[in-house]
């Protein structure tokens, strides 16, 4: 059985930082493309950033470019988000995504975790 175990939210205010972190087991995990969605309230699920599985390709959502950085550590299973300059609009619950190839569309994801909320204070 898959497993996506997200860490790292809380609050913090605006221009602070955050690192979020997302653990997969019971599937190579080097095989998926990871990204990060976030979800806040009365929203959709938007994409926010993805890394290939070999880290050779990273995207991101206009509204975080130069603010947040993806990366991944496949000799511990584990993908992060460290979070820079936020904003209280950064204000939701962010969620980890395992799928076989990149795409900032939810339905085309495997696997998810079970979100961890991320709070911004003005």
């Amino acid at each position: 059985q898959v497993q996506l175990v997200e860490s790292g939210g809380g609050l913090v205010q605006a221009g602070g930082s955050l690192r979020l972190s997302c653990a997969i087991s019971g599937r190579t995990f080097s095989r998926y493309a990871m990204s990060w969605f976030r979800q806040a309230p009365g929203k959709e699920r938007e994409f926010v950033a993805s890394i290939s599985w070999n880290s050779g390709s990273t995207y991101y959502a206009d509204s975080v470019k130069g603010r947040f950085t993806i990366s991944r550590d496949n000799a511990k299973d584990t993908v992060y988000l460290q979070m820079n300059s936020l904003k209280p609009e950064d204000t939701a619950v962010y969620y980890c995504g395992a799928a076989l190839t990149y795409s900032p569309i939810p339905r085309n994801y495997d696997y998810w975790g079970q979100g961890t909320q991320v709070t911004v204070s003005s």
